[in-house]
């Protein structure tokens, strides 16, 4: 079964945006009045004229977009604003759209692994190359950075002059040192700047001494990786790709990430939760008195486990509702410390005391906690229709009851999610005389779910059969069409299980970003 993290990363892509991204005004243009007032220089694509497109044009970026999503509405006109500006580049940079919520380029989606809108692509080298825009989402910012994606990859440093200029203290910056600019290492060098560059901006120079940070008296070649967290500067030697790769990708994520509403660690908030490594989360007012010895304790502990295979981050709580949200926590248990073993098992600790970070954190280590399973309380009263089930009872309700089981994942903020419930409430109130079929429910932001089923979006309907075949269901969405389904797949007694085969619906995840992206 696949993982499930998608879901909790597009949950903090959508609150990236929420946060840095200009909010919509009730009189921005849409994207067809945007075309109408001033002629479209955005290329419209779809199913058919995408792979032309794509290999017409050295560079281009699309925007995958849904025409009900109010984020790609709020970019719209901006993204328009940009592509005029930008078509008078030397060469010109080309942008483009795909509705993606359109029936006929939903392969596109699948395709381009599209989890929520608006995503944004770069297409180099006619698509042998493709990589996320990570850039701003105004006019501006979005042509200053697409500039830099068209020049070279890394840039040479001829000076301090140059360096000053090339150097944000506030970003990450990878320079190659050199004795020349040839050799395997220099191309080692420029093959990861490619493959990297919309994430981190890269130079290249015969003379470390040009640098603001770092010896000046090195043996070349190597790299430097200068970074505004930590320590300010990290050397290496290993010009191997992979172990490049691997370099830059370790050093360039803060020891603790920081959880608030600062823009500048949305990259490192991203990379943290995109990590499949165990991930130790502490929770509490970064405006109270306490705060700087809970920081303080905690980035000491960090530092005493700084070996072990495990990431750490502090969180605000008022810039963590999402994380709360997810994981079925309450403020009043703050100050807590939760760790995410892979995607399975939870550790907590609530009101824990900054003296006993240390402490709780070695228990872990030495395996001596028990699991939390975050679980709404089995309900006492339980005669709807559609049946409520939790954590806590989800496989005598499923597996073991003897029945076959159609059961929705949903989140209480998913607008999708509130139109589908009084359709499951017909449906199990047409199926309710059939005492071999259940229709139920689930929060799955209230409770874990279990790893027989891939939630990663809202709603997921899967159904289970007394013979304990899992289907994902996938058929239409009205009352008449899940009735169907169940009767063509259910199993009864004495007949043998029927076979079906299903693909995931590929707009869920996309719906369950939009939600979270409204909500937030």
């Amino acid at each position: 079964m696949a993982t499930r993290s998608k879901v909790w990363i597009s949950l903090l892509l959508a609150l990236a945006v929420a946060l840095s991204a200009p909010a919509a005004r009730a009189e921005e243009a849409t994207p067809a009045e945007a075309a109408a007032a001033e002629g479209e220089a955005v290329l419209t694509l779809d199913l058919d004229s995408f792979e032309e497109a794509v290999a017409k044009h050295p560079f281009m970026v699309v925007e995958f977009y849904a025409p009900w999503c109010g984020h790609c509405k709020a970019l719209a006109p901006e993204y328009e604003k940009a592509a005029q500006s930008l078509s008078k580049h030397d060469p010109p940079i080309v942008l483009a759209k795909v509705d993606v919520n359109e029936d006929k380029n939903k392969p596109l989606a699948t395709k381009y692994e599209i989890q929520g809108f608006p995503t944004l692509k770069i297409f180099r080298n006619q698509g042998k190359n493709i990589q996320e825009y990570k850039g701003p989402r105004e006019a501006e910012g979005i042509v200053e950075y697409l500039k830099k994606q068209v020049g070279p990859a890394s840039k040479e440093i001829k000076s301090p002059e140059d360096a000053t200029a090339l150097i944000d203290d506030k970003k990450i910056q990878i320079v190659g040192v050199f004795a020349e600019f040839s050799g395997t290492e220099f191309t080692n060098f420029m093959e990861v700047a490619e493959k990297l560059r919309s994430d981190y901006d890269f130079g290249h120079t015969l003379h470390a001494n040009h640098l603001p940070r770092g010896d000046a008296a090195v043996e070349r070649p190597l790299v430097r990786l200068l970074k505004p967290f930590d320590e300010l500067v990290v050397d290496s030697k290993d010009f191997d790709v992979a172990a490049l790769e691997k370099f830059i990708d370790v050093s360039s994520t803060p020891r603790v990430v920081t959880f608030d509403k600062n823009p500048d660690n949305h990259p490192y908030l991203l990379k943290f939760f995109q990590s499949s490594a165990p991930k130790a989360m502490l929770f509490l007012n970064f405006s109270t008195a306490p705060f700087d010895s809970f920081k303080s304790a905690y980035y000491a502990a960090a530092e005493e486990f700084k070996d072990k295979e495990i990431k750490f981050l502090i969180g605000d709580i008022e810039a963590s509702q999402g994380a709360f949200q997810y994981f079925g926590l309450k403020e009043e248990q703050a100050p807590l410390i939760l760790i995410q073993d892979g995607d399975s098992k939870k550790f907590l600790k609530d009101q824990i005391e900054a003296d006993q970070i240390v402490s709780w954190l070695k228990e872990y280590f030495d395996g001596k906690l028990s699991p939390f399973k975050k679980s709404e309380p089995i309900p006492e009263v339980n005669n709807e229709p559609v049946k409520v089930v939790v954590a806590d009872n989800i496989h005598d309700a499923v597996f073991k009851s003897g029945k076959n089981v159609l059961i929705e994942f949903y989140a209480p903020w998913c607008g999708h999610c509130k139109k589908l419930a009084p359709i499951l409430e017909e449906a199990a109130t047409t199926l309710q005389s059939d005492e071999e079929v259940v229709i139920a429910k689930m929060d799955a932001t209230a409770n874990d779910v279990p790893s027989e089923f891939d939630v990663q979006g809202y709603p997921t309907m899967y159904f289970v059969t007394p013979s304990g075949k899992v289907t994902s269901y996938d058929a239409g969405r009205s009352a008449n069409d899940i009735v169907d389904f169940i009767k063509k797949n259910k199993e009864t007694s004495g007949t043998a299980p029927v076979t079906t085969t299903s693909e995931k619906v590929e707009e869920k995840a996309a719906d369950s970003a939009e939600s979270v992206k409204d909500e937030l």
